[in-house]
């Protein structure tokens, strides 16, 4: 997997431009994030760096991981991942991950959670046509039968139906980076991205064109 960064979603603008085509974007804090633990393939059977993004305060963090950072000599952070990939045994334990691994025009890959949006309807969960809403034919938003008494007598799985909605992982892949502002560490991507304002996500290199 290629080696990206941990960010947090602040919420989306918009810019310009030579031409003056409105360019919709989406604003991302992207690290700075501490390297705080490698994996090998010696030791664990794969190669991987444990990255943490977001300080917090000392007083807020138990002992287990008050010593794992201690370990690698970094402050505590709210947020941490891994991140796999051959690439990662270059890396030192207390080295700084930046946005100046990336460039503008290249692509990326950004996951995170989306917005959870309870249980709903089959219209709002799968774009399902609604009914008739005259004539008293009362199925506006229903879901319709779910299956046939005499056969197949039960309910086929997989079938669409009303449920949980959202509140789940989500990749969006091959987004074009916009632009890349190194000093207030900022990311901005073209399109939208999984998440709420000020939920974190991760950014990884995308491959491909």
């Amino acid at each position: 997997m290629p080696l990206g960064l941990l960010g947090k979603k602040l919420g989306m603008t918009q810019l310009f431009d030579e031409k003056g085509t409105a360019i919709p974007v989406t604003v991302i804090q992207a690290g700075p994030c501490k390297v705080i633990q490698k994996r090998t393939m010696d030791s664990d059977g794969y190669n991987a760096v444990q990255i943490g993004f977001d300080p917090k305060p000392e007083r807020k963090v138990n002992k287990p991981m008050a010593g794992h950072f201690a370990k690698a000599g970094v402050e505590a952070v709210r947020l941490v991942r891994e991140l796999r990939g051959d690439e990662t045994q270059e890396l030192e334990i207390g080295g700084e991950l930046n946005v100046s691994m990336f460039e503008e025009g290249e692509r990326v890959d950004v996951s995170g959670q989306s917005k959870g949006r309870g249980f709903t309807g089959t219209i709002k969960r799968h774009n399902t046509s609604p009914g008739p809403k005259t004539h008293g034919s009362m199925f506006h938003r229903r879901p319709g039968s779910n299956g046939g008494s005499s056969y197949p007598s039960r309910v086929f799985k997989g079938k669409k139906g009303p449920g949980q909605h959202g509140n789940e992982r989500v990749t969006i892949k091959k987004l074009r980076i916009v632009k890349c502002d190194t000093e207030r560490n900022l990311i901005l991507v073209r399109g939208s991205i999984p998440g709420a304002n000020g939920s974190y996500v991760v950014i990884r290199k995308g491959r491909g064109k």
